[in-house]
């Protein structure tokens, strides 16, 4: 059962994700909504788009939840893939979705906090090296007067 759910809500998300069923979509509204007159624009006439509106978007709900959920695990993987393959990366990054929303807020300060440092690191890199091709640039000694023309 949960295999056929899979591979029928990625199908479904795939197909009614598409250009062609936004198309269909609205060609059913624009459908509808010509059948007013014919109707009277009555009650009924109403409550069949609301009704169908409101299963489809029920069912949708479910299928897109559930994409959604393989899509998301299936990124964590790879990013859990990625740090435990560098050796200078922290593994405790890894599974950093099962963290509580404290322990995320702090790790959001501590990578804020070394953020800053690099910014004010590379900003001092940049004056020393303004300072430097600026000294580059000066003669070491003054310039010898130039002679007199006779």
């Amino acid at each position: 059962m949960s295999e056929f759910f899979r591979r029928f809500s990625q199908k479904a998300a795939e197909l009614l994700g598409s250009a062609w069923a936004f198309v269909a979509a609205a060609m059913i509204i624009i459908l509808w909504a010509a059948t007013g007159p014919l109707f009277d624009f009555s009650d009924t006439w109403q409550l069949v788009i609301n009704t169908g509106t409101t299963i489809i978007t029920f069912l949708m709900v479910f299928l897109i939840q559930n994409t959604q959920n393989r899509d998301t695990k299936a990124f964590h993987l790879k990013i859990d893939e990625l740090i435990r393959a560098q050796s200078h990366a922290r593994n405790s990054l890894i599974r950093l979705e099962e963290m509580s929303d404290a322990q995320l807020e702090s790790l959001h300060q501590e990578f804020l906090h070394i953020s800053q440092q690099r910014e004010h690191q590379r900003e001092h890199h940049r004056a020393r090296n303004a300072a430097h091709a600026a000294a580059a640039t000066k003669p070491d000694s003054p310039a010898a007067p130039s002679p007199k023309p006779n």
